[in-house]
């Protein structure tokens, strides 16, 4: 039986986290403090459609989720691109953990506000240096 790349499990694990982040804004919404939200809406709807009513923790999260979905998708893509012409390498195995540990922390520093700026946007962009590397694997294996 062979084993799955590491890049693909990687893959996985990302693909995971993105699908678990809507937890810490959902938890927000619902943990909001009695009066803290306009009463002249639907419940639901105002809980849930309109981030910029809830308390600052919350508004992170949702901006979170986004964030990783704005290089998750791409990265994802990039990753089965690379696995399609057989171009995993060293390359791609540590772009792939880095992309991984890189989305992690930028999720957890922005819920928390741990990660101000610089620090925040400079995560953003090893994640972006990350897409390129993967992108310049799917072009490499190919001249190969």
């Amino acid at each position: 039986m062979e084993s799955l790349p590491t890049e693909l499990g990687v893959l996985t694990c990302l693909i995971v986290l993105a699908a678990s982040m809507w937890i810490p804004y959902i938890v927000g919404v619902n943990t909001a403090p009695e009066g803290s939200l306009p009463t002249d809406a639907p419940d639901g709807f105002i809980r849930i459609a309109n981030p910029s009513l809830q308390r600052p923790w919350v508004q992170r999260a949702w901006r979170a989720h986004l964030n990783l979905l704005e290089q998750g998708v791409p990265f994802a893509i990039l990753v089965l691109l690379v696995d399609r012409v057989d171009g995993f390498s060293a390359l791609t195995y540590w772009t792939a953990i880095a992309f991984f540990w890189l989305r992690l922390a930028h999720a957890v520093g922005y819920i928390t506000a741990g990660a101000k700026l610089p620090l925040r946007p400079l995560i953003f962009l090893g994640g972006w240096i990350c897409c390129l590397i993967m992108g310049y694997a799917v072009f490499a294996a190919r001249m190969t």
